[in-house]
């Protein structure tokens, strides 16, 4: 029986050489092929690009070779890209949508593919349904998806394209390069070694920064682990920093949609925080009040600031494509999710980290302070957050249980009052004090989510253990 090709939250992803293999890969190019013809049946152009994993050169080619058996145009990118530059790629050029060959911030084993559509978005549900549709048609045809090229043509059409130059030059556009220059910074940069080596350390070279740099170069087993810029990955980077005395130190994912930031005092601010200072220094410096968008998962503290401001705030289910619309309809000045992803008004409706890092070295010279002071002064006008994010590995057993208990309202939640039930994605109970859970569980492996938030770091210690337990109880 074949592999069945399910798109998640971003995207296909699987082990290489068990379900992320050629022929699988065959079939979901295959599919998105189809898919594209479907909407545009002649004269469409596919943006094929990939991060540094093992055999992305091959599976790029590969899917060249089937995007032009099926009649359409592949821009291959040379090298390994970020993928909001794919997605700024896709915009520029006015291309059908993009094949993106790569795992994200998952294990070196892994592989995957993320689609772009026309709009530079990562493809909304009702897109990979239809994906996923045709994959399935494909394996019922009998006809190899890599029939194409050699039948199709003698000389198919093949393009290249080099995403970095223009997107580099928006990221210029986007941030204050006249303050970045001013503030005298030393910054350091982790790649990761992934897609975004030579981005965000040349532009800021480019405006008087002093950057150091960690893990510059191409490694596709990611040191060892997975490209995540998480508190516990980054301390190669502290070390640079301390070496080089600097203000700030900024880090991206394998792909380069996720950031990492570290304060002055090698202190890892977590994205939640990242977020609410941002969203405050844009309305401040650039007077942005068209609103802000969140995950349901993400900080109560973005909803203090838009109510300080006077923004309207939505809240989302998880995944940066439901963010990515509001992006585009210029609804939000910003929006973030506490998983490291956020972009802005103007710019690519797909996460990117790289920016990310970039207004953070704005905002820490232009504001003269570092990350820390800042998020201080954020307490004193709103309020004290404090959220954490925890993972669960679940029996099938608990897992069937706990699934049936998550279908109820509860009207009070470990003693103390449920104010209200949230369902935008998983189930989340909003309590008397303002505090509240969440719980959502993986749709690919038995694991259950839970992210709590309370207004003090002791009820964050009770509300966490008391979460923990209602899940197992």
């Amino acid at each position: 029986m074949a592999t069945q090709i399910k798109f998640g939250t971003s995207g296909w992803r699987a082990v290489m050489a068990e379900e992320f293999t050629f022929a699988n890969v065959r079939r979901a190019v295959g599919g998105i092929a189809r898919y594209v013809v479907s909407q545009k049946p002649h004269g469409a152009r596919v943006i094929v690009g990939r991060d540094p994993r093992f055999l992305g050169e091959i599976f790029c080619d590969m899917a060249a070779e089937i995007l032009a058996g099926n009649g359409i145009t592949p821009i291959v990118l040379g090298e390994a890209a970020p993928t909001p530059a794919i997605s700024y790629a896709v915009i520029r050029t006015k291309a059908d949508g993009a094949i993106n060959f790569t795992a994200s911030h998952n294990p070196p084993e892994y592989n995957g593919i993320k689609f772009s559509t026309p709009d530079g978005c990562p493809a909304l549900p009702e897109v990979t349904k239809k994906i996923e549709a045709a994959i399935t048609a494909g394996d019922h045809s009998g006809r190899q998806a890599s029939d194409g090229w050699k039948n199709s043509q003698s000389n198919p059409v093949k393009e290249s394209l080099d995403a970095r130059p223009e997107y580099l030059k928006r990221l210029g556009e986007l941030v204050d390069r006249g303050a970045i220059r001013k503030a005298n910074l030393r910054a350091v940069f982790d790649p990761m070694w992934g897609a975004a080596r030579g981005y965000s350390d040349a532009l800021l070279r480019e405006m008087g920064v002093q950057v150091g740099t960690v893990h510059d170069y191409r490694d596709v087993l990611f040191g060892g682990h997975a490209p995540e810029p998480d508190d516990h990955l980054l301390e190669d980077l502290r070390v640079k920093m301390r070496e080089t005395k600097a203000n700030i130190g900024i880090a991206t994912d394998g792909d380069a949609d996720r950031f990492g930031i570290v304060d002055a005092d090698g202190t890892f601010l977590q994205p939640n925080y990242v977020i609410a200072l941002l969203f405050d220094y844009l309305v401040e410096s650039r007077g942005w009040k068209n609103g802000v968008a969140k995950s349901v998962a993400t900080t109560n503290l973005i909803n203090a600031l838009a109510k300080e401001h006077g923004v309207e705030i939505y809240e989302t289910p998880v995944g940066f494509k439901y963010i990515g619309e509001l992006i585009m309809q210029d609804k939000i000045a910003i929006g973030g999710e506490e998983s490291a992803g956020l972009s802005i008004r103007h710019h690519v409706p797909e996460k990117d980290g790289v920016l990310a890092g970039l207004l953070c070295c704005e905002m820490v010279g232009r504001r003269g302070k570092s990350l820390g002071e800042q998020l201080k002064d954020l307490f004193v006008k709103v309020g004290s957050y404090y959220p954490r994010r925890e993972n669960f590995r679940l029996t099938p057993e608990v897992k069937e249980k706990f699934t049936e208990k998550l279908k109820a309202d509860p009207r009070e939640f470990s003693g103390r009052k449920v104010t209200q039930v949230v369902r935008t994605d998983g189930l989340k109970l909003v309590l008397d004090d303002g505090a509240w859970v969440c719980y959502r569980l993986s749709g690919t492996e038995p694991v259950v989510r839970l992210y709590s938030e309370a207004r003090d770091e002791q009820g964050l210690e009770k509300l966490s253990a008391a979460a923990k337990q209602w899940i197992f109880e």
